[in-house]
């Protein structure tokens, strides 16, 4: 559900005004409405990109630190911000080094593999030819365009044949042309001894320099993370007083914000006590007012999906709760593996004790999503990709079995019963938005297609309804045609709302078709997962037919866990996409979710 929020305009002397300021943070729930765009203020945006350094330099740092084993954070020190940038710069610094080594190093490596086909030869000793009165160049061709009569007239060596490449030298007087159909390599500047020995040195200073910043990452993150909270501090600071509107010759500061309802009254006794001037107004059309969403244990592990998307805007229904339960059975059909369901149960469960506590939610979430799938994926009768069917064990309870046909009609059946409920919130957001009288039409559609389903669908399910009911049914679905073509748009003509009625007809078949047959994905990736663990168990047991039966075991242990390992990643992937495109385009296109809201991000110390 979204949080009511309560709309607040603050007038305070402007002498008074940081120590009101200081108070209001201190109470942190006011988000400041925002009137002018932090895009145009230079020090905002130089925070924030100060704030982006410091943030990547923390992830780069959290990484060593996870990559350590037992590593100490020091304590954080408390720096200014001019002691604070010259350790950012301090840090950078030594990522560029180690860029530029990491860089040399490449090139060395290639060059020291390069001269490994020439071979160990001292430069020196080509020197002194060549005060002698000798040229030593250095050639390479394709073998097949060597030529031996070079030899002859060039003094040609031959030093190696590489990948099809002949490598080779000529010994040859100065001044002598050399009329070779060849090319001249560039010849690193020194040998293959001292090149090595260069790699040595670089490797000691890289190992030294990743030693030193170990070292700061264990004895800075925590110096960076309050650094960069200070930051936040101020920049929230400086855009409450670029947000503010200076009154009567700059003696007044205005300031307007939004609290939510159910704290107002404690921040307006807070400000009485000080004498702070407040006044409570009306939310007007127009408002872009924050967005806090408030939900229960269950739904509120879904919230990170709604945020995935957009945050409901202020006028309409948080989607989470509605799309929650749909979103759990969804993953359990796409996953189609009562085994793997259960195996990220445990794993989840293992892992919630160790992680960080930030974590848990997500956890907490994959264990519903893995009790959902076990649930389905034994309903369906596949464990670990073995058709339980098909054991004598089960025999006496086969029947009771979902098969895949079943399965494809629940999967239409529970995405109709999605868009209908979809179509239904729609109603009811326009009833609450608009009037109750423009959420007639919507709401007789639903009834319209309900009626239809059950007289022409239920059949199809070999259930038949007794014909009373079927004409109340088809009563039903006449009344709401009469509503949805006659008054549509209320306060129009009759003309113009039956002309409305056949376009929202048209739409709502078309629509209506396409948005049902989307939900046959669901059993297509459930299938596929249940019968691709099949596949695996099967090449399991055929590929180590004949074997002794150690390492038959060994074999088949081998497959099954790469095998299953691979299609759980597989599932997960498929059974997290295919219900989040159901949840974010045929539902929120059926509930006509509009989205846009901004977070509610209270103006307060970090």
């Amino acid at each position: 559900m979204i949080v009511k929020m309560s709309k607040y305009a603050f007038m305070v002397y402007h002498k008074e005004y940081d120590t009101f300021l200081a108070q209001l943070r201190e109470l942190g729930v006011v988000h400041v409405k925002e009137n002018k765009s932090i895009l145009d203020n230079a020090e905002l945006q130089d925070i924030l990109a100060l704030r982006k350094r410091i943030n990547l330099l923390m992830r780069y740092f959290k990484g060593l630190n996870a990559a350590t084993k037992d590593v100490q954070l020091a304590p954080a020190r408390e720096l200014d911000k001019k002691a604070g940038l010259k350790l950012l710069q301090k840090i950078e610094e030594l990522q560029d080094k180690k860029v530029q080594l990491q860089s040399v190093k490449a090139s060395l490596e290639k060059d020291i593999a390069y001269m490994e086909i020439w071979g160990d030869f001292s430069w020196a000793n080509f020197n002194r030819l060549k005060k002698a009165g000798y040229d030593i160049t250095f050639w390479t061709c394709p073998t097949a365009k060597y030529e031996p009569k070079w030899g002859d007239e060039y003094n040609a060596v031959l030093i190696n044949n590489f990948q099809s490449v002949t490598y080779f030298l000529t010994i040859t007087k100065v001044g002598t042309p050399i009329d070779i159909d060849a090319e001249r390599p560039k010849m690193p500047d020194r040998g293959l001894q001292k090149l090595n020995a260069r790699l040595d040195l670089l490797l000691q200073e890289m190992k030294a320099l990743d030693a030193e910043i170990k070292k700061l990452a264990a004895t800075d993150y925590n110096t960076l993370d309050l650094f960069d909270k200070n930051l936040q501090n101020e920049f929230n600071l400086s855009n409450v007083l670029v947000q503010t509107d200076r009154q009567a010759g700059e003696k007044l500061m205005l300031l307007e914000g939004w609290v939510p309802t159910e704290k107002a009254r404690a921040m307006e006794e807070a400000l009485e006590k000080d004498n702070y001037f407040y006044q409570a107004q009306e939310i007007e059309e127009g408002d872009k007012v924050p967005i806090l969403l408030k939900n229960g244990k269950f739904a509120k592990l879904y919230e990170p999906i709604t945020r995935m998307f957009s945050l409901p805007n202020y006028g309409e229904f948080d989607p989470t709760p509605f799309f929650a339960p749909f979103f759990m059975l969804f993953f359990g059909l796409c996953f189609g593996d009562g085994g793997y369901g259960l195996l990220v149960m445990i794993v989840c469960t293992i892992l919630k004790r160790k992680v960080n506590p930030d974590f848990k939610p997500f956890l907490s979430l994959f264990q519903y999503l893995g009790l959902a799938a076990l649930i389905v994926g034994t309903c369906t009768g596949s464990f670990f990709g073995i058709a339980l069917v098909d054991i004598p064990a089960f025999a006496s309870v086969k029947d009771y079995f979902v098969s895949s046909d079943n399965l494809m009609t629940f999967s239409i059946i529970i995405g109709l019963v999605q868009i209908l409920f979809g179509k239904t919130i729609a109603a009811l957001k326009i009833m609450s938005q608009k009037g109750k009288k423009y959420g007639i039409a919507p709401l007789a559609w639903v009834f319209i297609i309900l009626a239809l389903c059950l007289v022409f669908g239920l059949p199809m399910l070999d259930v038949q309804l007794p014909e009373m009911v079927k004409n109340v049914f088809l009563v039903i679905a006449g009344l709401g045609l009469l509503v949805a073509f006659l008054y549509n748009t209320p306060g129009k003509n009759i003309f113009l709302n039956f002309g409305t009625g056949l376009w929202n007809t048209y739409n709502m078949a078309s629509g209506l078709l396409g948005d049902t047959l989307s939900y046959i994905r669901l059993f297509a990736i459930g299938l596929t997962g249940a019968i691709l663990g099949g596949v695996f168990n099967s090449l399991a047991v055929d590929m180590t037919e004949g074997m002794n039966i150690v390492l038959r075991v060994i074999c088949m242990l081998l497959i099954l866990l790469v095998g299953h390992a691979i299609n759980i990643g597989l599932c997960t992937i498929s059974s997290l996409v295919h219900p989040l495109r159901l949840i974010f385009v045929e539902y929120y296109k059926n509930a006509e979710f509009e989205g846009g809201g901004k977070a509610y991000e209270p103006f307060k110390k970090a």
